[in-house]
């Protein structure tokens, strides 16, 4: 029989050519998004629920202050606390926007890319089809087979068919294949737009609270404008407040140093007579007595029995992970100098932070230790300072005192709650201590 062998090498060509092609093919379309960076992601959730925490707590805030129909101080920190946070939640939303967009032109490009192989994929189906119907038409296949010059010639020939025909099988099965993920990264390619243009509807709608709640600032700050002189009296007070409140401090660290460097000297002595005693009863001489360590008594700094320097070394090891002192709330006023929110050329200076919170909040210590004193200032109303080592902490603008002078306190135990003034707000003076030293509480304590 006379075969067309350039139409047989045509067939078998186009079998080992597509065969590699279609595995290429299948590999491609199951080629997954990449993902972007899920720590981020999962960083900007947890941003978000402290924002929406943190808002929610300030509302409630607010809503106590808000009650008294004059405006106050408490209702503007409240008020820049919100802006503060919105500014947080506007942020997090360009972020989330943000990776939505790469998500977005990732999954564009690999719609794109599938678009292509499966364009590709059809060509190249059509191409087998073709092949096989010319080569149908123009040979019989029981002919190709004994147009075989031998029987492993035959074999061969068939194997080829069944190849061939499996080619064409796999290739509509990748194309199947490539159709159903390019369904699926259309769905969420649309469901990506979606939700980017919800994104941005809420972007919106926060930059337009934001705005509401720079009005609100804009309005307090002008009706606490006319109250000028008030303003400028309670500014008095709270200095004249502070100013005793830190020579209370003052007083109680150096008392606290005399009395440790006495104890020390105290301590010295008693072990020298021991020391004596022990080498009298075993006739030797008595060892070289030491110079007493009166030097520590005017010193800055409490000397420490093991006890204490335990302790100490255990308060400073936590910088930074302390829990608040109450439960809810936020900074008011933080550490140092600062200009006042509403007079000009008025500087206030905080030795410690000022905490804004809820009515009858409580009031925890941060650390275990011993209460050193229990006081009471016109302007600072109840104080409770607590020792731990060399480390103090005090508790100022306290209702009600739960501990007495003395006592020891575990972490976290409740030591009062906080007194609310007559314009409702409630409002915590943080402090800590080492020795003489003034610090920094913020640094201190967990970050919200």
């Amino acid at each position: 029989m006379n075969v067309n062998r350039s139409g047989i090498l045509f067939l078998f060509l186009l079998l080992f050519l597509v065969s590699p092609y279609c595995a290429e093919a299948q590999k491609k379309s199951t080629r997954t998004t990449k993902k972007a960076p899920t720590k981020s992601k999962a960083q900007l959730e947890r941003e978000k629920a402290a924002n929406l925490r943190r808002i929610k707590e300030a509302n409630r805030i607010l809503e106590q202050t808000a009650q008294k129909k004059q405006a106050s101080l408490g209702q503007l920190n409240v008020i820049k606390e919100k802006i503060t946070v919105q500014k947080g939640v506007i942020k997090n939303i360009s972020s989330e926007i943000t990776y939505l967009n790469k998500d977005l032109q990732t999954t564009e490009e690999k719609v794109s890319e599938t678009q292509s192989d499966l364009e590709r994929l059809k060509k190249e189906y059509a191409r087998q089809i073709y092949a096989a119907s010319k080569t149908a038409n123009s040979y019989n296949k029981l002919m190709f087979l004994f147009a075989s010059e031998s029987f492993n010639q035959m074999m061969r020939r068939m194997r080829y068919l069944r190849q061939y025909t499996e080619a064409r099988k796999k290739q509509a099965a990748a194309i199947e294949q490539v159709q159903q993920n390019l369904s699926q990264q259309l769905s969420t390619l649309t469901t990506q737009k979606q939700q980017k243009k919800s994104l941005l509807d809420v972007q919106l709608k926060e930059n337009k609270n934001l705005l509401t709640m720079h009005d609100q600032q804009d309005q307090v700050i002008q009706q606490l404008s006319l109250q000028e002189q008030s303003l400028k009296q309670e500014v008095e007070k709270r200095q004249q407040a502070v100013r005793q409140l830190d020579n209370l401090i003052a007083e109680l660290v150096r008392e606290e140093i005399a009395r440790a460097a006495r104890a020390a000297e105290a301590a010295a002595k008693a072990k020298a007579a021991r020391e004596a005693a022990a080498a009298a009863k075993a006739g030797k001489p008595a060892p070289e007595p030491t110079e007493p360590a009166r030097s520590t008594a005017s010193t800055n700094r409490v000397t420490l029995t093991p006890e204490g320097a335990a302790l100490s070394s255990n308060f400073a090891s936590n910088k930074g992970r302390f829990a608040w002192p109450v439960g809810r709330g936020f900074i008011s006023q933080r550490f140092g100098r600062h200009n006042h929110p509403v007079l000009r050329g008025v500087v206030v200076e905080n030795r410690g932070i000022d905490i804004q919170t809820g009515a009858n909040e409580q009031v925890r210590s941060i650390f275990g230790g011993k209460v050193l004193a229990v006081q009471t200032i016109p302007g600072m109303n109840n104080i409770v300072m607590i020792q731990h080592g060399e480390y103090f902490t005090v508790y100022a603008k306290l209702r009600t005192v739960n501990v007495s002078e003395g006592q020891e306190v575990d972490a976290k135990q409740a030591i009062g709650t906080v007194y609310t003034d007559a314009e409702g707000t409630s409002e915590l003076q943080f402090q800590i201590w080492k020795n003489q030293s003034n610090l920094n509480p913020e640094g201190w304590l967990q970050r919200k």
